[in-house]
């Protein structure tokens, strides 16, 4: 039944075949915001549980769907942060740029803010690709400043929690850009700062 599906053209194999759901969900978010298994499943003419088989559930293919989508994102976040070397001026600027895109970018509000971006969902594998990409985009030398790859890790999975609390409940009243980043400078820096600081040979 799948054959004859896939508009008459089948995938040549699994990969051709996720790809061209999560194409098909890429276009349905950003006609409509989000979308569902059923109707990626119709756009392709296949059944739902042709869908199933790639993507168990509505979550991954969301996520699948919002890592595929973010790409002008990422070139504005890239741009927005060239020059800054510092990681923590670049993690605070990432943060505040983020939560002020994710209104005007409905793939990435899937991702980090929509009613699918459970606590669980955060730390998602395809989450964690979008954050490694993400933070890699910043203008900073990370080994230089004492992160090795499962520290950078460690780090992303925090700023992705940090920016996840403040969709969730991002306060009454709301802050503003310059007090969002006053804050985080107070809160987040410190931390972000730290292995630079254990490099040097300095403890806290």
């Amino acid at each position: 039944m799948a054959r004859r599906g896939w508009g008459g053209s089948p995938p040549a194999g699994d990969d051709e075949a996720a790809a061209r759901i999560v194409a098909a969900a890429v276009e349905l978010i950003g006609e409509r915001g989000t979308t569902s298994i059923a109707e990626v499943a119709d756009a392709l003419g296949v059944i739902r549980q042709t869908v199933y088989r790639y993507f168990p559930t509505v979550d991954a293919l969301l996520q699948a769907a919002a890592v595929q989508a973010v790409g002008a994102f990422l070139d504005r976040l890239a741009a927005h942060l060239c020059g800054i070397g510092d990681p923590a001026d670049a993690v605070v600027e990432g943060i505040v740029f983020t939560l002020d895109e994710v209104p005007r970018a409905p793939h990435l509000k899937l991702m980090l803010a929509g009613e699918h971006a459970h606590t669980e969902a955060i730390a998602s594998g395809q989450a964690m690709a979008f954050g490694m990409t993400m933070i890699q985009r910043f203008d900073v030398d990370w080994p230089a400043h004492g992160y090795d790859e499962a520290r950078l890790r460690d780090l992303v999975e925090f700023q992705l929690r940090i920016m996840q609390s403040f969709f969730i409940s991002p306060g009454d009243p709301r802050r503003t850009p310059d007090q969002l980043r006053a804050f985080l400078h107070d809160w987040v820096a410190p931390a972000v700062r730290k292995p630079a600081l254990n490099l040097g040979g300095v403890t806290n």
